[in-house]
């Protein structure tokens, strides 16, 4: 598996715009054949700050995902609502084994 983990700070005030726009993205990213899982997680203590868990059965799945228009849409809307630019790390699955994701 590929995993992307994105740390995302709002600029105060956009949590309830940005997380909209995310959903649908994320709806639209659901319907991909490479992606096993897409989570939207709002921080608790600070609720301008999201992470995004995205899952894809390999890295050329997440490519494939980063050229949808669905993606360019999130993107551009996104963009002017961070506070500071988004950051990233990948993952993969250790356990649970590969096998047993849906």
């Amino acid at each position: 598996m590929h995993i992307v983990v994105v740390y995302i700070h709002l600029k105060s005030g956009k949590a309830e715009e940005f997380a909209a726009l995310s959903r649908e993205n994320i709806r639209e990213t659901l319907k991909e054949s490479g992606v096993v899982r897409f989570d939207l997680l709002q921080q608790k203590d600070d609720p301008d700050r999201f992470t995004l868990f995205e899952v894809y059965r390999n890295s050329e799945d997440h490519a494939v995902h980063k050229m949808t228009p669905h993606y360019h849409a999130w993107n551009r809307a996104a963009e002017p609502l961070l506070a500071e630019p988004r950051s990233r790390t990948i993952y993969s699955s250790v356990f649970p084994e590969e096998s047993s994701w849906a």
